[in-house]
């Protein structure tokens, strides 16, 4: 059977998800200090990928499974398997924005422009509530958008909240809470049953 190929999230949850394979015997250190993309180990294959990009490597079976934040996943909209959260990378997706719009009925408010690395996931929740706004899409620091006049509110990952009481805005709503999380291909799920199972087991033992 080939190899089977990790996608991992680069950034804040890499560290963490190393660890997770270190203890279960895999060696890490070419992942960690080496720039190529793809690395072969102890029968894997890892694959370094930006975060939004993790679950559709996993879709489309270039990965059989990966770790990435939820965040990431809700946003892609992907067709996999979700089997296991795994305790890191907590953080909050929320609306926010200026102090004014705190007690503002925001569905009087003509033109509400919203700026986001989250479009789909800005646009559900906007849209459950009825109200219709005009979805920017950003993509870099989104907290720039209302200081500058861009838009009146963000939807963002809040982790300290620093960064927006730096920027004088205020969390407004929370969509959900985010972790990292173990996502699978539906066709490995299948074909490579008992290993993937297998080592869903091992990790779970490990939380």
């Amino acid at each position: 059977m080939s190899e089977l190929k990790i996608a991992l999230a680069k950034g804040r949850l890499l560290e963490p998800s190393l660890k997770i394979f270190e203890s279960l015997g895999y060696d890490t250190r070419e992942v960690r200090a080496s720039r190529k993309l793809v690395i072969a180990n102890h029968g894997a294959k890892f694959l370094n990928a930006k975060p939004m990009d993790v679950p559709i490597y996993v879709e489309y079976g270039a990965a059989d499974i990966g770790i990435v934040g939820q965040d990431a996943l809700r946003e892609s909209g992907v067709n996999v398997y979700e089997p296991l959260e795994l305790g890191y990378g907590q953080c909050r997706l929320m609306v926010a924005g200026k102090p004014e719009y705190r007690d503002a009925e925001w569905r009087m408010i003509a033109g509400l422009r919203v700026a986001t690395k989250y479009p789909r996931i800005a646009k559900k929740f906007f849209s459950a509530r009825g109200l219709s706004v005009e979805i920017i899409e950003v993509y870099g620091s989104v907290e720039l958008a209302p200081a500058v006049g861009l838009a009146d509110l963000i939807v963002d990952v809040v982790d300290t909240g620093n960064t927006l009481r730096a920027n004088g805005l205020i969390e407004l709503e929370e969509i959900f809470k985010s972790q990292a999380a173990l996502i699978v291909n539906r066709a490995s799920h299948t074909l490579r049953a008992s290993e993937i199972r297998g080592l869903i087991e091992k990790i779970e033992k490990q939380n």
